[in-house]
């Protein structure tokens, strides 16, 4: 089962224009790894060091025309939603309504992100952002059915954007398999080349496939194929009865004896590994855009009724624990918009290394939602019990984006070994170093003197300041004893590290700006910084209250 924001692959001679972002898969050479340091913050950090340039300043990448552009398209699409969508009946008929799709199919949602020359809308990846957020705030299943219906190779693109002729130029993705969730190498369909090479014969079977029972191009894994069901062999079974986002089409798919032709495979053959992983990791982003979209409008909810219900003689919205809950949903839901803008706004400037910051983002973004929506329930009460407030449906859509595109525990893994694999990269060079200490003592003296300071509780340069505005002090000293905690626990708490540092950059610059909610951000932010200090400190004691009693437990 595939969710949002399929990213769009241009084929250009056979070889993919985009590429990886998935070093884990795909080692590059000895060299590459050893002269290149990365400038991601998130792996960074796992060095013992803090690299700011991709997050301060907060991104800005869109000039006047593409934010007039953007301006133009929201309004439209709000209003498509407001007015036309029905979630409410897309739910209940577990598809999205006919005149629904149609009405997405003119404003052209299905190929926001294909270039404009070839028919498509041709949006940045801010842009998408913000208009995923929309779909996001208003059905995740109708989200669902456009992030599944994802590109291929230049010849399909204008079809796929337009996604004319009912399902004829509906997309899907198909990795998932009976016997491979997480451990996607596992894939057992094969794909036996001809012996004259001019196609390949394809067999197996795909489960939980979104828009399966609609779709008419498949990029079917391991290796990347482009396959059309009118090749003939292509099946699928009935739409799955699933818990939530019932208004997208979920289905088993069924390849017998298919004949692929040669020239329908992205990349290399048995390179679809690499494929799915590029499109896994740059698509994470858009959910966490969405689910920011989704907080704004339980939010909404709960905020409304909160001001309207009156219990006790007083408005609800005067008691301190119904403060509490709603000032802790907003600050959530800031955190994931921080996250979500700042991936993409670095997608768009060129940066390849974001694969932790987007799995961090799908991780917090995911859960964080969960929460909001639980706490969005609890203040309406038994209405939000009701179905007639939509909050239970959302409440059932979000169950699964803990799972998909990637599962959160899998991916907590990622984190960790991605920044370990990382940090061995440096440690390898200083290795490589001792053995010439005489050619490389520069080095050797300032990796001495950082490690001599760190013994004697000194500072060793991991510090923001000076980076953030001068009101945010207090909250960047609190991010920088959350990230040395973070470095003596290894990856116990790394997802939880690089948050508050994203969400007091956009603070930075809304202050720094001037803008009518800087002050507002600041109290988030600080508020925010604080808490997962507390956290933090919490955390420690618990592992060493573990500790101590498994050193009891020993020396008994």
């Amino acid at each position: 089962m595939r969710s949002f924001d399929f990213r769009l692959y241009l084929i250009k001679d056979m070889q993919l224009i985009e590429s990886s972002i998935v070093d884990l898969c795909c080692k590059p050479s000895k060299q590459k790894r050893e002269l290149q340091e990365s400038k991601s913050f998130a792996l960074s950090i796992f060095r013992g060091q803090v690299a700011t340039a991709q997050v301060f300043p907060y991104p800005s990448v869109l000039n006047d025309e593409q934010e007039e552009f953007l301006r133009e398209l929201v309004g439209p699409c709000s209003k498509f939603f407001e007015e036309v969508n029905d979630p409410a009946k897309n739910d209940a008929l577990e598809k999205v309504e006919d005149h629904t799709m149609e009405g997405l199919k003119e404003m052209g949602a299905f190929g926001l992100q294909v270039p404009a020359e070839l028919g498509g809308v041709g949006l940045t990846n801010t842009q998408y952002a913000r208009l995923v957020e929309i779909v996001g705030s208003h059905d995740l299943g109708v989200g669902i059915t456009l992030g599944a219906h994802q590109s291929s190779k230049e010849k399909y693109l204008p079809k796929l954007a337009s996604g004319t002729k009912s399902s004829e130029h509906i997309a899907a993705y198909c990795l998932t398999e009976p016997t491979s969730g997480s451990d996607a190498a596992s894939i057992r369909t094969t794909a036996v080349p001809s012996p004259c090479g001019q196609y390949f014969t394809l067999n197996g079977g795909k489960l939980w496939i979104s828009n399966g029972g609609l779709a008419e191009i498949f990029t079917v894994f391991i290796t990347a194929f482009i396959v059309e069901r009118s090749f003939g062999g292509v099946t699928n079974g009935p739409p799955e009865k699933k818990m939530g986002i019932k208004a997208s089409n979920t289905a088993e798919v069924y390849f017998d004896n298919v004949r692929v032709p040669a020239d329908c495979v992205l990349g290399e053959v048995g390179g679809g590994f690499k494929v799915a992983m590029n499109i896994l990791n740059n698509g994470r982003f858009g959910m966490a855009a969405a689910l920011s979209g989704t907080m704004k409008g339980v939010i909404a909810k709960a905020v409304d009724h909160a001001a309207n219900r009156t219990q006790f003689g007083n408005k609800i919205h005067t008691y301190g624990v119904i403060q509490e809950k709603l000032a802790r949903m907003v600050m959530l839901q800031y955190v994931t918009e921080s996250m979500a803008y700042m991936i993409s706004g670095n997608m768009d400037s060129g940066a390849t290394e974001f694969q932790n910051e987007a799995a961090i983002s799908k991780i917090f973004a995911s859960e964080a939602a969960w929460t909001v929506t639980d706490e969005c329930i609890q203040v309406l009460g038994g209405m939000g019990f009701m179905k007639d407030t939509g909050v239970e449906r959302v409440m059932r859509d979000l169950r699964i984006f803990r799972i998909f595109e990637g599962a959160n525990d899998i991916l907590r893994l990622f984190v960790a070994l991605n920044g370990f694999q990382n940090a061995g990269i440096q440690l390898k060079s200083l290795q490589k170093a001792l053995k010439n200490p005489l050619g490389n003592a520069s080095l050797l003296a300032g990796e001495i003197t950082k490690r001599a300071k760190r013994k004697a509780g000194m500072s060793t340069g991991l510090t923001l300041q000076g980076s953030v505005h001068p009101e945010l002090a207090h909250s960047g000293e609190l991010v920088r004893s959350v990230l040395i905690v973070n470095l003596d626990q290894g990856c116990q708490t790394m997802v939880c590290g690089p948050k508050p540092a994203r969400q007091r950059v956009q603070a930075s610059r809304s202050l720094s700006q001037g803008l009518p909610s800087a002050q507002h951000e600041k109290m988030m932010c600080e508020t925010w910084c604080t808490e997962v200090r507390c956290t933090e400190i919490q955390s420690t004691a618990q592992i060493l209250q573990i500790h101590s009693y498994l050193d009891f437990t020993f020396y008994v």
